[in-house]
């Protein structure tokens, strides 16, 4: 079986950028401690401080989409999606040679 691994991409809106900070870092204790969570860090771009991104790897798909339905992924989300201009998701696998 293969880690899976996701970048998310989120660009908060300037005057928004401290409480989506805040927000996004309230989500890393509890999602360390899902079943299939292997590391779930949050990074904040060096030359725009409205960008975040999260690099997550998890045990399989699965865990991520259990990860996406928990309650503190929703709750942030309700508070921080409007204060978002952007997100981007993507899910990959390493290529093995």
């Amino acid at each position: 079986m293969s880690i899976l691994t996701c970048i998310a991409k989120l660009t908060a809106k300037e005057q928004h950028k401290e409480t989506v900070l805040l927000e996004l870092t309230k989500l890393i204790v509890p999602s360390r401690r899902e079943e299939g969570c292997i590391n779930y860090d949050l990074h904040i771009d060096n030359n725009n401080n409205s960008v975040f991104m999260f690099h997550e790897n998890w045990a399989s798909e699965l865990d991520l989409d259990k990860h996406l339905e928990t309650n503190h992924i929703k709750q942030c989300f309700d508070i921080i999606g409007d204060m978002l201009d952007s997100s981007e998701v993507s899910r990959l696998n390493k290529i093995s040679i």
